[in-house]
């Protein structure tokens, strides 16, 4: 579990790098990192360890299943 936390904080964190123009970094709330959690275990378990854009390659590639709080994290930070 505690590592699926932290694969959903650090998706969160390089999607909304990605999704700013250069400036300071900001990290998902625990609220966001809640949301995506299951999605990433239930969806993404085999490419959790490829590194943080993988699994977001991964959550956008299934987004039709994925859960509704999720994919507002993702359109949140512009994903």
């Amino acid at each position: 579990m505690f590592k699926t936390l932290l694969v959903t904080t650090l998706l969160v964190s390089a999607t909304a790098a990605f999704a700013q123009a250069p400036g300071p970094q900001r990290s998902g709330t625990p609220e966001e990192q809640k949301a995506c959690a299951p999605d990433v275990s239930r969806y993404c378990r085999a490419v959790m360890n490829d590194g943080d854009l993988t699994v977001l390659g991964c959550l956008k590639a299934n987004r039709a299943k994925i859960s509704k709080k999720c994919d507002a994290v993702l359109v949140s930070h512009g994903q």
